[in-house]
Order: C-alpha cells, then sequence, then structure tokens
C-alpha cells in the first residue's frame, strides 16, 4: 500500500464521547500507514461539527444520522455510532436509550443507579444482556454500517474503575471480570464496539486510500 501524506484532519468521529474517541484511535493505531491517529483522527467538537439528535429508533439509523450530518458538515469522512445495552429480561431495553435511561443523556452514575435498582429482585440466572453496537461510515460515495454484540451477565454492584457507561456492572461471558475491570486493550479486543469497528476497517482504508 501507498504511504499517505496527510496533513490536518482526515476522519471525524461523530461523538463528543473522549472515551469512544480513544478506543477508535487504539483500534486505527497502525493499521493505515501515513495516518496519524492522534491529530488526524479527531471528534465533531474539534471539527467544529455540531452535536445530532439520535431521532432514529435503531442503532443503525441513529449511527447513519450521526455519519451523514457530520460528514456533510465537515466535507471529510466521518464514522458513528450509537451502541448500548440491552438486557433480556426488560427486552432488549435501555437500548438505544441507554446514554439516556434515567433521563440526563449521559449521567453514567444516573443511569446505573436506576438500572441496577430495577433490576434488584432479578436473580443472576435472568440477568443476561449485551452491548450491540452499530458503527457507520460516510464518505464520497460509501455508506456502510457494521454490528458488533458484546454478551455478558449483569452485576448486582458496579466493580472496577475502567472504561465508561455500563461497563462496571456488564461480566462478559467466560471471564470473572467487568468489562471496566479490563485493560484498554483487553476491552478492545472482545468489545461491541471493537468488533464493529474492525469489520468496518477495510472501508476506512478504501475511504482514505
Amino acid at each position: 500500500m501507498t504511504e499517505l501524506i496527510m496533513t490536518g484532519p482526515k476522519l471525524i468521529l461523530a461523538t463528543h464521547n473522549q472515551g469512544k474517541l480513544r478506543e477508535l484511535r487504539e483500534l486505527l493505531r497502525g493499521q493505515i500507514p501515513g495516518l496519524d491517529v492522534d491529530t488526524q483522527v479527531i471528534d465533531a467538537a474539534a471539527a467544529g461539527a455540531p452535536d445530532v439528535a439520535e431521532t432514529g429508533v435503531t442503532f443503525a439509523e441513529n449511527a447513519l444520522l450521526k455519519a451523514h450530518a457530520v460528514s456533510a458538515a465537515t466535507g471529510l469522512p466521518a464514522i458513528a455510532d450509537d451502541s448500548g445495552l440491552a438486557v433480556d429480561v426488560l427486552g432488549g431495553a435501555p437500548g438505544i436509550f441507554s446514554a439516556r435511561w434515567s433521563g440526563r443523556h449521559g449521567d453514567d452514575a444516573a443511569n446505573l443507579d436506576l438500572l441496577l435498582a430495577q433490576l434488584g429482585d432479578i436473580g443472576p440466572e435472568h440477568r443476561a444482556a449485551g452491548f450491540i453496537c452499530a458503527a457507520a461510515l460516510v464518505a464520497p460515495e460509501t455508506e456502510v454500517v457494521e454490528l458488533g454484540e458484546l454478551r455478558g451477565t449483569l452485576l448486582s454492584a458496579p466493580r472496577g474503575d475502567g472504561g465508561f457507561g455500563y461497563d462496571p456492572i456488564l461480566q462478559p461471558e467466560g471471564l470473572d471480570r467487568s468489562c471496566a475491570e479490563l485493560a484498554p486493550e483487553e476491552k478492545n479486543a472482545i468489545s461491541h464496539r471493537g468488533q464493529a469497528f474492525r469489520k468496518l476497517l477495510p472501508a476506512v482504508v478504501r475511504a482514505l486510500s
């Protein structure tokens, strides 16, 4: 592959969430010759792009809404994801409402507290859940969506200081630690977002080549 000669931002992640930006940068690091992920992969705020309302009714719809809006605003390829926690006993909720389950968008502590209270009487055998992610890339003549899912069991109390969102209460299948207790490289290897972004990577490489 010919090494890319790049200056300035080349890829926008349609989010204001620094945790998501860190994850994407680590997933892309070393994957595209000539791309400096620390300076050329930036978030919507750094690009001066607007925050986009998640008005879709599926993860994929919301991801595409955000990617289209940010790409149109910046003229650059844009990646967006919509992700959340789907609890089996709650029929897939909080789902697309995960970030605002408590009524305040992005209040992780309040969201955790409310969900744990709602599941207070539910035994471990009925606490199956999964993180789901839809990741979308929008670039000239390109629209791609990929999905990822991480299954596990919900703990009765938060554990760990890493990650964000509901990471402290989901224990992935086959592990004895929560997502928030995993090292970043461990989490990226199995996470729903990591799965979706890795599937999306060939399309990103084509868009930036």
